[in-house]
């Protein structure tokens, strides 16, 4: 395999082997597109979206657009697409995978086939993983595209009815996965038509393409109204939970890996006596099992600080993926109204699924779909399988100089954490600045106060300060 790879190259060589004679006709181009006024470089939009209309095709007009883009990007950002990224802005155009490595430019990358494919009109959405990359790239980039006389959308938590409409009529619209996703179930909920917001699904291009498509594929995003369950019920099950042991001899079993939970013979029949009732198992008293079983879950699976914060009287999601406070979401199934039992504060009423669609259904819809990530050939068959897109690793700029090391695997969690702290302490002594990436709350504020010991200064940027990212962010890694 390794001899045919040699001779052949990989199956990514070939692609970008492939695309070079495009690159090149982009390349050409650039000594011309300088030469032109900022009026003239202005007016190709026009152009271009007149030949379109007479029926010549993207592909047609691609290294053209690309090459004035590519001057567009140099005179208003002060930065030319090198030709690794023309490439990317390729493979993104033809709808499919751009595996990057960190700090090639992505954000720049993207440029090149939001405008090509915004000069169709029928909206390009650039989609990210958080509001506050969204609103930057729309800024940032977003001059560019404004330059060369398009319209730019941002839609993001807290932008509504009007100013929402106007985003997405934008030619292109910057926005969060979730933001993009709700939006599509709110429309479906609309009276009248002109209430919608969405205008189709043309061309997506999605960053971080792998947490998106293949981490949270299966997330339902659930639209829900008022229900009308009691809520004490759920008090009731809560004192009862806590009086129960674990195990096979005892009260109920976990299963963390599948994060299910269920009650023992023993268990049933405590819940039985606790609650005055003869038999669990009966249909009638289904509802009860439910109440338990959730707030099983609550007690023993959904843990404080790892999966959630209480803040403000409030039980807020935090997002496994990314770290942040997820505000106005509850979890589904009586589970977030079972953490607010448990937590001793306000419990809501429980609400009632009006509208759910997964991110992996919902980006299925797109006519094409593209995305870029640092990290996508690992997961290739399920890009290919599910998307049926195919990923091309794009060569760097100039030759790699990081040492990617291979993981250090530890026997115990303190031999970790400590080996950690060592490594951290030797690098701060040198003067180079760290960042440390944990997996939860509590497991980054015991790494800070193992640091507080060690005497090094630090900042935690946790779900719990949410509100401070920005300045956080702002001011990491100086001395």
């Amino acid at each position: 395999m390794n001899v045919f790879k040699k001779i052949f190259g990989t199956s990514s060589q070939r692609e970008v082997k492939a695309i070079m004679p495009l690159v090149d006709k982009v390349l050409a181009l650039e000594e011309e597109y300088k030469a032109l006024s900022d009026h003239e470089l202005q007016a190709k939009t026009g152009e271009f979206k007149e030949r379109l209309q007479k029926g010549e095709t993207l592909d047609d007009i691609l290294p053209e657009a690309f090459a004035a883009c590519r001057e567009a990007d140099w005179r208003v950002l002060g930065m030319r697409p090198y030709p690794v990224q023309i490439i990317g802005g390729i493979i993104l155009h033809q709808g499919r995978i751009a595996e990057m490595k960190t700090g090639e430019g992505k954000t720049l990358v993207a440029t090149l086939p939001a405008y090509l494919n915004a000069l169709s009109g029928k909206g390009v959405h650039i989609v990210t993983v958080n509001d506050y990359l969204a609103k930057r790239d729309s800024e940032w980039m977003g001059k560019v595209y404004r330059f060369m006389g398009l319209t730019v959308g941002l839609v993001i938590h807290g932008v509504m009815g009007q100013a929402k409409k106007d985003a997405y009529a934008a030619d292109i619209t910057y926005g969060t996965n979730n933001e993009f996703g709700f939006d599509y179930l709110r429309d479906n909920m609309v009276i009248r038509p002109q209430q919608r917001v969405q205008r189709g699904h043309a061309f997506a291009i999605v960053d971080e393409v792998d947490s998106i498509l293949i981490d949270e594929a299966r997330t339902p995003l659930i639209i829900s109204g008022r229900g009308d369950k009691p809520t004490e019920m759920y008090q009731r099950a809560n004192q009862f939970v806590q009086r129960l042991h674990e195990g096979e001899e005892n009260d109920f079993v976990r299963e963390e890996k599948e994060k299910t939970i269920v009650l023992t013979e023993e268990g049933v029949r405590k819940a039985e006596t606790f609650f005055g009732v003869e038999n669990l198992t009966d249909p009638e008293n289904q509802e009860l099992y439910h109440y338990i079983l959730a707030a099983l879950r609550a007690n023993v699976l959904m843990k404080r600080d790892v999966d959630y914060v209480v803040k403000d009287g409030q039980v807020i999601i935090v997002d496994e993926f990314t770290g942040r406070l997820m505000i106005g979401r509850r979890y589904s199934d009586g589970l977030h109204q079972a953490i607010e039992a448990k937590e001793g504060v306000k419990v809501e009423r429980e609400n009632r699924t009006l509208a759910t669609i997964t991110f992996q259904n919902y980006f299925r819809m797109y006519k094409k779909l593209s995305g870029m990530t640092g990290t996508a050939k690992t997961e290739e068959e399920e890009f290919q399988g599910i998307y049926k897109l195919d990923v091309v690793t794009i060569p760097t700029n100039k030759p790699m100089i990081r040492k990617d090391l291979n993981d250090a695997v530890f026997v115990t969690q303190k031999a970790k954490f400590a080996a950690v702290v060592d490594e951290i302490v030797k690098r701060h002594e040198t003067g180079q600045p760290v960042l440390v990436g944990t997996v939860s709350v509590e497991k980054s504020e015991f790494v800070s106060k193992l640091l507080e010991k060690r005497g090094v200064p630090h900042v935690v940027l946790n779900a719990k300060f949410h509100e401070k990212e920005a300045e956080i962010v702002a001011q990491a890694g100086k001395l």
